[in-house]
């Protein structure tokens, strides 16, 4: 392990959650000109810290013209100047999410088996396969293990009884793991002697597959047989419903935390058809196309505009936390020879860093597990060690299971951690496997805020619910959907829950200076909720109505 020291590059403001150091007061009063609209008569939380709490707030254009009093920003009210009423309500910044898949769940090419029970699942997958041409892949989308009635995961057997003639791959919304049939395995060539690849896993059980495939070994099944085929007019028409849901959560900024050249295709079209309804920071995959061609074309992490823009290389060093498969220096609950999986050896991980940097892209690399985020940082501290100039804010995504030797390295190198802001509350049946002990420094805000640490807002979308008002739930009160407690220690306020889905965000992406607070100079991207999260039972925050939504001075979606 290497350690790195607090360098130049840190800046004074590195590691310093945003938000809390100084800004700047406005002064609507040096406003000129008419706003196009002002929004008076609502609790205007503006998550600046100059000036945290305010009357009313004009727009001009797609830019936030001035915060102040009513009377102040009366006065920039022209004969043609648009009022919005927010009087018992609730204004904030628009809410970002700094980690998700948009385009994960495609629906258009399966059957979405997001249900109760075993037998519906066998249903939908009998259905989808009627529809399928004879031989080609059935796929079913969004599966989680833990959600059934039954309280048992589907398996090969139960696919098989409803699906013989076609393969069949169901993917957990997780996206480390699926459930194949016996047909799959024929066609992939796998054969119950057929050994696990490095960094993958075909489940046995008494000599027989259970039919759950994990990381790598998915791959021979991916490679085999006749996937369904989406094609571009379809991606188009998935970002513009995708997002329409994402504004009506009061999403105004995500992330595509492991885009291809389709991807990034896809947003470009939505966005020229007036579809697009959130900003999204672009995160190529590392291994995909479209990395290599931005890199073949000298073009790295910043580049784009206010709408798409370029962000960190994405890599994964290990499993999944909500699939269990996450790399731990401790064994799972229950399987004492059970560390998860690494999906990236240490040599990797250094080429991958050092490449990235090489090529002017900042890195964010999936790693959840102790084990693998150690393996990461000491990627980080290597690039480091010799840098001087501003911090880069390499990220880890996920980064679950700290511990304090962690965080101080963490803080130290001006790292980025993404943990889940929904998993708490979603997923809490996984919990039982992991235990209270490690619990409590999983999806760790309240360390990483008192250590100083800019914890960025994360979903991890399919795997986990994106809506804003889950996640502020789920970070301040650390209760799942039954009600258990995991990890209480790890609590944190209202205020800060939402200042991570607001200023955090914005600061993960390198756009704290044009979004995630209203402040005059700004885009005007905003929430209009019907309560305050701070007014409400925390275990009530889940359910404040997003009233609307606007992006760019322009509304997304209005109850």
């Amino acid at each position: 392990m290497t350690n790195c020291t607090r360098r130049k590059f840190l800046g004074s403001t590195a590691a310093v959650p945003l938000g809390l150091a100084a800004a700047s007061r406005v002064n609507a009063n040096a406003a000129t000109g008419y706003a196009d609209f002002i929004v008076t008569g609502g609790k205007l939380l503006t998550m600046d810290a100059a000036q945290p709490v305010a009357e009313a707030f004009a727009v001009r254009g797609k830019h936030i013209l001035a915060v102040g009093t009513a009377d102040d920003i009366e006065n920039l009210a022209g004969p043609h100047t648009r009022r919005i009423d927010a009087r018992s309500m609730t204004v904030t910044p628009g809410f970002i999410d700094s980690h998700s898949h948009p385009l994960f769940a495609e629906e258009a090419a399966g059957v979405n088996v997001n249900l109760r029970r075993i037998d519906d699942v066998k249903q939908a997958l009998a259905g989808q396969a009627s529809r399928t041409p004879p031989g080609h892949w059935v796929r079913g989308v969004m599966y989680d293990d833990t959600k059934f009635e039954d309280e048992r995961p589907l398996n090969r057997n139960d696919i098989d009884d409803v699906v013989s003639d076609h393969p069949v791959y169901v993917g957990h919304r997780g996206g480390h793991t699926g459930v194949v049939n016996s047909r799959a395995y024929e066609v992939a060539g796998i054969t119950i002697d057929t050994p696990d690849p490095v960094g993958g896993k075909f489940y046995r059980e008494d000599g027989e597959f259970t039919g759950k495939v994990a990381e790598h070994a998915r791959r021979p099944f991916f490679e085999s047989g006749t996937w369904p085929v989406i094609d571009r007019s379809v991606r188009q028409q998935a970002v513009a419903i995708g997002s329409s849901k994402m504004a009506a959560s009061g999403l105004t900024s995500t992330t595509d935390a492991y885009g291809n050249k389709d991807d990034i295709v896809a947003y470009r079209d939505a966005r020229a058809a007036g579809e697009l309804h959130y900003r999204v920071a672009f995160m190529p995959g590392g291994n995909s196309d479209v990395y290599a061609g931005l890199k073949t074309a000298g073009i790295g992490s910043g580049f784009g505009d206010e709408m798409i823009r370029i962000g960190a290389v994405k890599y994964a060093a290990d499993g999944s936390a909500s699939e269990r498969t996450m790399s731990m220096s401790t064994p799972y609950e229950g399987r004492p020879d059970d560390f998860g999986i690494l999906t990236m050896d240490q040599q990797q991980i250094y080429a991958a860093v050092e490449d990235a940097v090489a090529h002017d892209f900042r890195v964010g690399i999936h790693a959840n597990g102790d084990v693998a985020i150690d393996m990461v940082l000491n990627a980080y501290e290597r690039v480091l060690r010799d840098r001087d100039g501003p911090n880069p804010r390499h990220r880890i995504e996920h980064c679950s299971l700290i511990n304090d030797s962690l965080l101080a390295r963490i803080k130290a190198a001006g790292v980025v951690p993404t943990p889940f802001y929904t998993y708490t509350y979603y997923h809490g049946n996984k919990w039982v496997e992991y235990g209270e002990q490690k619990m409590q420094s999983m999806f760790a805000h309240r360390s990483f805020l008192d250590a100083g640490i800019p914890v960025a807002p994360a979903s991890d979308y399919t795997p986990g619910p994106y809506e804003p008002m889950m996640a502020i739930q789920s970070m301040v009160t650390r209760k799942d959907v039954r009600g258990r407690v995991w990890g209480p220690e790890q609590r944190i306020s209202v205020t800060e829950a939402m200042r991570i889905c607001t200023m955090h965000g914005a600061y993960a992406s390198f756009e704290e200076g044009i979004k995630g607070s209203l402040t005059a100079g700004k885009l005007a991207d905003f929430v209009i909720l019907a309560n305050d999260p701070h007014d409400v039972d925390p275990d009530g925050i889940v359910d404040i109505k997003v009233v609307r939504t606007v992006l760019g001075g322009k509304t997304t979606h209005e109850a």
